[in-house]
């Protein structure tokens, strides 16, 4: 009887041992996949970061130069299209007013030169080539006055380039300006605004200026 109770303990403590050594190496698989399934998801996080495009910061420099070289293009640069039929729109006065004044001047140049030389030869003999080819204003109006058109026509023309170089650094200028603007924060949680404003008190137009103290601690998020 005693022989057939310890053979009972040995077998139960030889199960107990079984049990314990099988559950054991339960708990280790089950650790092994769950490190593996950890390394998967960490190796497929990095692939998705390599493969996943860098976001370009916008350069200002790039919308100075590109306006430098041709006008409007900054602003295409800074995604402003809008922009770019007033920057023509606004070269196009400059250059028409150019090339109007420069054929004014190129006329009455050759007008005055014209008279000059027809009046040295004498107003009876006329033989001038020149004074023949005039149009009929040129050949009646006097001297002071073409003279004075012709000086008054290239001035106009040597402003008419200078114009055009001003609204040219104007558009250097813009793409330059919002070209810095992009990379700046422009919602609503500034901490400072100006916007427009009406006083009741003076019952007049205003401009408000608020300033918001923003906390620099972040609420802590309770996950429920």
């Amino acid at each position: 009887m005693q022989k057939k109770i310890k053979i009972a303990k040995k077998i139960l403590v030889l199960v107990f041992i079984l049990l314990s050594t099988g559950g054991f190496c339960f708990k280790s698989k089950a650790q092994v996949v769950q490190v593996i399934d950890t390394i998967k998801t960490k190796q497929q996080a990095d692939t998705a970061t390599i493969n996943k495009k860098p976001t370009l910061k916008h350069d200002p420099k790039k919308a100075t130069r590109r306006s430098l070289i041709l006008p409007g293009w900054g602003q295409a640069y800074n995604k402003e299209y809008w922009k770019i039929p007033i920057v023509y729109g606004a070269l196009s006065i400059p250059t028409i007013t150019f090339f109007y004044n420069n054929t004014v001047y190129k006329e009455t140049k050759f007008a005055y030169d014209a008279r000059v030389k027809a009046a040295k030869v004498g107003a009876t003999n006329a033989d001038s080539t020149d004074f023949f080819s005039l149009q009929p204003i040129y050949k009646t109006a006097g001297l002071n006055a073409i003279q004075s058109v012709r000086n008054a026509s290239r001035r106009d023309r040597d402003y008419s380039i200078l114009w055009f170089l001003v609204v040219w650094g104007l558009n250097v200028a813009d793409a330059t300006v919002f070209g810095h603007l992009k990379n700046f924060d422009v919602s609503k949680d500034l901490s400072m605004n100006i916007k427009p404003d009406f006083n009741f008190a003076t019952r007049s137009p205003s401009i408000s200026l608020t300033l918001s103290l923003k906390s620099t601690t972040k609420k802590a998020i309770v996950a429920r």
